[in-house]
């Protein structure tokens, strides 16, 4: 268990030892607090986190997680940019970093292409031209994007003349949104019409939502 410092104990008082929970020391602690954030975290913030040391010994920990990285052949450091330290992949590995920025900067959607694909996702199988319906533009160019993208697909083909395409959502839609399954999908509104902000609200809880992007991340800030 971690100590609890007594009455005479202050955060700086408290050694690297006294936080060790298993195999948890203060140093791991930084740096699982630096792995999980997309900022830059000043010493004094990461102290406070922390709750044991000063910025003098959260310093120390971040050279010596450095050092163990090095020594390892690790891809990334911790760095000390805009006054705070953050997790960032070193330059070498830029050519690797930069294909999944294209990656994620391809995959970005309008606004018309998430309202299509939420239509497609609550109404699935669908058909065009009731996506169309819904919309009330024509949606053929976004049904081609999203399916570009691997976030739609056709489903089979409608029992009526023509036999036109019926489209539904793929397994990287789910992988994208955070869902088990489209039955994960937010309730609709009372008057029933998908909208964008279903799944932007998904979005906002998961960790895979490369395809909601604004903008592709800068080099170098992936870990």
């Amino acid at each position: 268990m971690v100590k609890k410092a007594s009455k005479t104990d202050t955060p700086e008082a408290l050694s690297c030892e006294e936080i060790a929970v298993d195999d948890v020391t203060a140093a791991t602690a930084v740096e699982a607090i630096l792995f999980s954030t997309d900022v830059p975290l000043s010493a004094r913030k990461l102290s406070q986190m922390l709750g044991v040391g000063n910025v003098g010994d959260v310093k120390a920990h971040i050279d010596t997680l450095n050092e163990a990285y090095d020594q390892t052949g690790r891809s990334f450091r911790i760095e000390c940019i805009a006054n705070g330290y953050q997790m960032l992949t070193q330059s070498k590995y830029d050519v690797w970093v930069k294909k999944l920025q294209k990656s994620r900067a391809d995959s970005r959607l309008s606004a018309a292409a998430l309202e299509t694909l939420a239509i497609v996702a609550y109404k699935q199988p669908i058909l065009r031209a009731d996506v169309e319906s819904i919309r009330g533009v024509a949606a053929g160019d976004m049904l081609v994007r999203l399916r570009e993208v691997d976030l739609v697909k056709i489903v089979g083909r409608a029992e009526e003349i023509g036999r036109p395409m019926l489209y539904g959502t793929t397994n990287k839609f789910l992988e994208v949104f955070g869902l088990a399954s489209v039955k994960d999908l937010p309730k609709l509104e009372d008057d029933g019409r998908p909208s964008a902000d279903g799944l932007r609200a998904v979005s906002d809880n998961s960790i895979g939502s490369g395809a909601l992007e604004d903008e592709p991340a800068t080099s170098n800030d992936s870990h």
